[in-house]
């Protein structure tokens, strides 16, 4: 499976946000990282879906195998997909 490219929507249009992954999730987690809940993905040059998840994050303890210089806390992104919508 290739990298397959995700456009970010609010509102019902297309923002400038554009998340690569192999899978909605993936794509999804990036847009929670950065502190998007409602999370609208419309499929780039696919059949016209859009993959809607809710999102969040919340601050954790840095891994044990954590390297020196990450803080003693970090953010973790976390999603729960909802539904797929279709276009058209």
């Amino acid at each position: 499976m290739s990298k397959r490219y995700f456009v970010l929507m609010k509102g019902g249009k297309d923002t400038s946000q554009v998340f690569a992954s192999k899978q909605p999730r993936g794509a999804a987690l990036k847009a929670a990282s950065r502190g998007e809940k409602d999370i609208h993905l419309r499929e780039r040059g696919g059949k016209g879906r859009v993959h809607v998840f809710t999102g969040w994050r919340e601050q954790v303890r840095k891994p044990d195998n954590g390297p020196e210089w990450l803080p003693d806390k970090v953010w973790k992104a976390n999603v729960k997909k909802i539904r797929v919508d279709h276009l058209n």
